[in-house]
């Protein structure tokens, strides 16, 4: 399995990738990570916030961008340079996410590539925009 190399992707390519988020998943990223804020964990607590409930981590979110450019564009053997984010609006549980990749810029010579990075949810609602920088596989 490999990915596109540099010379192989085009300006405007896209890919995406689809995830609905479960408590489940909410839990083993807080196990993972280590952040159990009660924000996300803790129902009792998350009711009486502005969200009127448990939210997910917007690093869950985060993570799947990660995953539409380590396994689909550039993909397998890509390595992550930088990224910006800015989380638009929460996830609840339940919500389903698309993370969408779109390349930007490619610099041949340097071997790296800046994507616009956006998540979205199952309403079309922008949750979290970026920005990525990665070197695709050679």
């Amino acid at each position: 399995m490999k990915g596109y190399t540099v010379q192989q992707l085009e300006i405007g390519q896209t890919a995406s990738f689809t995830k609905t988020v479960s408590e489940t998943d909410v839990y083993l990223f807080a196990g993972v990570t280590g952040d159990i804020n009660p924000a996300h964990v803790n129902q009792e607590y998350a009711k009486d916030t502005m969200f009127k409930g448990r939210i997910a981590h917007g690093m869950l979110s985060a993570g799947f961008i990660s995953a539409v450019l380590g396994m689909y564009m550039p993909g397998p053997g890509t390595i992550y340079i930088a990224q910006t984010l800015k989380f638009r609006a929460p996830v609840q549980f339940g919500d389903t996410i698309t993370a969408t990749a779109e390349v930007l810029e490619k610099n041949e010579e340097k071997n790296r590539v800046v994507l616009k990075t956006v998540c979205t949810n199952q309403n079309g609602k922008v949750v979290l925009e970026g920005e990525a920088t990665v070197m695709p596989p050679a």
